[in-house]
């Protein structure tokens, strides 16, 4: 056969933000090997393809690239990734937020086991080094395609466990040369995550001088900033000095402002300040998932002090009623009048599964209890495993953002099957599609061209991919059919786990891995490696 694949009669949207154009694409051993623009496949053509699809003039697009998301550790217990293949994702890079699989010290093996959370549990490391790490998930054959960044918090906890103090240099020497080792075996950057202990301890000068490592190696610094809400415009001006001081380039993630005080306001300032300093040269963007909820942890709503020392000293001080009174005052006073809007989206153990779905507000009131007392016990009761999804941001900032030119889009969410346990954020199931659906095709805010580039090409270039993120010849056959009409993002608050409505086909490498909503069992995603030899 000379071809694999053909698909024919589709709109093709190409990934490069142009017009698209009416064609087919014929695919060749996980490749695109012919592009017809205007024109459909001769009937000689048809007839030495193994397999004919007919796209019915529905779009189709390169898959859609996940810059943020946390699958690196998911991935291991859902290597089927159904929460990323059903709605279009093919390919995400995992390790954001300062969380990564690896590198490990064995020595500190309990800490970056709870830094990890629910999402590793009670699993044994079957690696130390980010190489190690990553063939392990090439042996599992995950149906994503998968890149990562090496987390900063990791990094720090493999050196120096949960302690807040300034690393010495012989421990700054030792997250350096991990961080250099880690870009050398195929990390795609570094990523920071500066409101969870151990990240949230270091200072600028300690970022500043890992992310000179990765100017000669090309990479990006990604970062959770230090503060998403009074002080955001304070966490991006750290940010965009830490790209000026360093060189590297800086991917500012899931912009925001969660605090309602500064809602149509600080975005404003947020945004002209990356503006201004990209025209200065500093290389600065950022990404965004479109919903007005975040998810996280639960204890990151217990001052950041309390971690110092890790799991076993947070858990003592949650029980000592002299510093619990301490953080009870401080939880309460950072969160009056949002305890309300902040929901249990996960609760290991049997018992505590009736709090998902509900509120802290809601549970403390069941339980007859102080709201931050609420939120330690649950916090003990799970061992740490607990998750919220928390309703801050506006609307109207979210729009805002998004209309930027150089803003992409990221999911934060992870591999997940349709039975995870809990309610999750939809994002893990429904960002991209919503994207399309209800910011493109029903708020207007841009074209479905303009769409498909900050879910693709976009994020390509970003990330230094130059075999996927387009529908062009001699790339990767990552592709979505859809209908452009009607897709929508199905998962909702209450009911997430499900397909979305309207993707036709998802492929990766050439295989169909998804059918009108149903993943076929395919796992055909590679292991993404960047080709990280340092230009020095």
């Amino acid at each position: 056969m000379k071809y694999d694949l053909i698909i024919k009669n589709v709109s093709v949207v190409d990934g490069t933000g142009r017009e698209a154009f009416d064609g087919a694409v014929a695919v060749r051993d996980g490749y695109i090997v012919k592009v017809y623009e205007n024109e459909q496949p001769a009937q000689d053509d048809l007839d030495n393809s193994k397999t004919v699809a007919d796209g019915q003039w529905k779009t189709l697009s390169p898959g859609f690239i996940d810059i943020h998301s946390h699958s690196d550790v998911s991935i291991m217990g859902a290597p089927t990734a159904e929460s990323r293949i059903l709605q279009g994702v093919t390919t995400e890079f995992g390790g954001n937020c300062g969380l990564s699989a690896a590198p490990l010290n064995p020595e500190y093996e309990s800490d970056l086991k709870y830094y990890l959370r629910e999402g590793w549990g009670n699993n044994t490391f079957a690696w130390e080094s980010m190489g190690e790490y990553l063939d392990k998930v090439q042996e599992l054959q995950p149906s994503v395609n998968l890149g990562t960044f090496v987390g900063h918090g990791t990094l720090r906890i493999a050196a120096m466990g949960f302690c807040p103090e300034a690393p010495s240099r012989e421990q700054m020497d030792c997250m350096k040369k991990m961080l250099r080792d880690s870009l050398s075996e195929g990390a795609f950057g570094l990523s920071s995550g500066l409101i969870y202990p151990p990240g949230s301890f270091a200072q600028s000068s300690e970022l500043i001088e890992l992310a000179k490592e990765l100017v000669p190696f090309d990479a990006v610094y990604s970062t959770h900033m230090r503060n998403e809400g009074l002080h955001l415009i304070d966490s991006v001006i750290e940010a965009i000095e830490l790209g000026e001081k360093s060189g590297a380039f800086v991917e500012i993630s899931h912009h925001k402002e969660i605090r309602k005080e500064l809602w149509e306001n600080a975005v404003y300032e947020t945004i002209a300040l990356m503006k201004d300093a990209r025209k200065k040269g500093i290389k600065v963007a950022f990404d965004q998932y479109p919903y007005r909820a975040s998810a996280t942890s639960l204890d990151s709503k217990v001052s950041q002090w309390a971690l110092e020392g890790g799991q076993d000293e947070l858990f003592r001080r949650l029980r000592e009623p002299e510093t619990r009174a301490r953080l009870r005052d401080e939880a309460n006073s950072s969160h009056q009048g949002r305890w309300g809007d902040i929901f249990i989206a996960y609760a290991y153990g049997e018992e505590n599964r009736w709090t998902v779905g509900k509120s802290i507000a809601e549970i403390a009131k069941i339980q007859d209890k102080d709201p931050a007392d609420t939120c330690f016990d649950l916090i003990l009761a799970t061992d740490g495993r607990v998750n919220e999804v928390n309703y801050g941001m506006c609307e109207n900032d979210i729009e805002y953002i998004m209309r930027q030119e150089f803003g992409v889009i990221g999911s934060d969410g992870e591999a997940m099957t349709l039975d995870f346990d809990g309610i999750p954020h939809p994002r893990n199931f429904g960002a991209f599609p919503r994207v399309l659906s209800h910011y493109c095709r029903e708020r207007k805010l841009f074209s479905l061209e303009t769409a498909i580039y900050k879910m693709t090409g976009s994020p390509a270039k970003r990330m230094g991919l130059t075999d996927r993120g387009l529908i062009a010849e001699g790339m990767h056959a990552d592709m979505v059919l859809f209908d452009f009409e009607t897709i929508n993002d199905t998962p909702s608050y209450n009911d997430p786990k499900k397909a979305c409505e309207g993707i036709e086909r998802v492929y990766v490498n050439g295989v169909l891995t998804a059918y009108n909503g149903v993943h076929t069992g395919a796992r055909a995603g590679q292991v993404l490696r960047k080709s990280n030899k340092a230009n020095i």
